[in-house]
């Protein structure tokens, strides 16, 4: 492995950037791509994505094509698997790249580092990757001891370090543009909504979500304040039914807007960008309202906050450890039912929001 090799910028004709996770993940890579963009504005930079997740980043200038790899060809037989990868390898292979950066601990994307043969490769030191193959798919790997107790937009960032760049953007960016600008101005004018909350309840995990009834009792309490409620979430069945339950026991139903399923990522950043206060749980919508700066109230349970809390933006963080013993982010189960979350009162819920929404009428 190289060590010690300042990569010059005249060297950065194509870039391929890996993330192989979910939603929020590839969302709070942007800061890497936007410092990219600053020191190498004639560079073409790509990345390589699970197939779906490329949507969050549907309207980021700074991505030149998204390559992305579909997990659902397992379910096709060996030969689609194989057939499938090896036309994506060739379609990558031509591109020649100059610089590989890959931020994800899989196997796949080491090959990748290995066999298209950029000019230059940097991953990370994972622990569990900590032997002689892992080290030589790359020129450089950068060490992970910090990452737990640091954000994920840091050590995302921290994958630079032997490039030696002079500045360095923090800030990640939720892109739209004047088509989603369109559609939502649209449904806020049939609607009759000018000043609403957003509230995004649902996780794919229980742990991470708060129940039903808890939000119905706190849309109960804000509609009472005649606050206007939109409620957003995505199209899958389980968040559809989840959202169904929370109106079921609202008392003013009238009052609340239900978008589950009706809006992209783009759409729902215009949505969120221009609500009084966002509400949820950690979500890449939480991270989506982060970088719009709008402020927020969110919910947490056994996840790292040091790695996944709000980035640089006004919020209020509610942590379930400070009202029940949680396992620590790394011995979570994720298929328990324990809705961790449901040890935050309501109240304090509530005294938060009242702290924002105070925050906007003054404005």
């Amino acid at each position: 492995m190289v060590t010690n090799v300042v990569i010059k910028q005249n060297s950065f004709e194509r870039i391929l950037v890996i993330k192989l996770r979910h939603f929020g993940d590839v969302l709070l890579i942007t800061p890497l791509l936007t410092t990219l963009q600053q020191h190498a504005p004639n560079a073409k930079i790509d990345v390589l994505l699970y197939s779906g997740t490329e949507k969050i980043l549907s309207k980021d200038k700074t991505i030149h094509h998204f390559w992305t790899i579909d997990r659902q060809l397992k379910r096709a037989g060996i030969k689609a698997q194989i057939l499938g990868e090896w036309a994506l390898f060739q379609s990558l292979k031509k591109q020649n790249y100059s610089l590989l950066l890959n931020l994800s601990d899989q196997w796949r994307s080491a090959f990748y580092a290995r066999f298209l043969k950029p000019k230059f490769s940097i991953g990370f030191h994972y622990a569990k990757r900590d032997n002689a193959l892992w080290f030589s798919c790359y020129d450089h790997l950068v060490p992970v001891s910090n990452h737990v107790k640091q954000h994920t937009v840091i050590n995302n960032l921290s994958i630079l370090d032997p490039l030696k760049l002079s500045k360095i953007s923090t800030q990640v960016s939720m892109s739209y543009g004047s088509d989603d600008i369109f559609y939502v101005e649209k449904i806020l004018h049939e609607k009759l909504l000018s000043d609403y909350i957003v509230i995004h309840p649902f996780a794919r995990w229980h742990f991470k979500t708060w129940s039903a009834a808890y939000f119905s009792q706190l849309i109960n309490y804000l509609t009472a304040q005649r606050e206007k409620i939109v409620i957003t979430g995505g199209p899958e069945k389980t968040e559809r039914d989840y959202v169904l339950n929370v109106i079921e026991y609202c008392n003013q139903k009238d009052e609340i807007v239900n978008l589950v399923g009706l809006v992209s990522f783009s759409q729902l950043a215009v949505l969120i960008d221009r609500a009084q206060v966002f509400i949820g749980v950690d979500s890449v919508a939480m991270h989506m309202a982060a970088a719009l700066k709008t402020p927020s109230v969110v919910l947490f349970g056994p996840s790292n906050i040091k790695q996944w809390h709000p980035w640089n933006a006004p919020y209020t963080l509610l942590w379930a450890g400070d009202h029940r013993e949680l396992p620590s982010p790394e011995e979570v189960d994720t298929s328990t039912s324990d809705r961790y979350l449901d040890a935050i009162p309501l109240e304090k819920v509530i005294d938060a929001v009242d702290f924002w929404r105070a925050q906007h009428k003054v404005k």
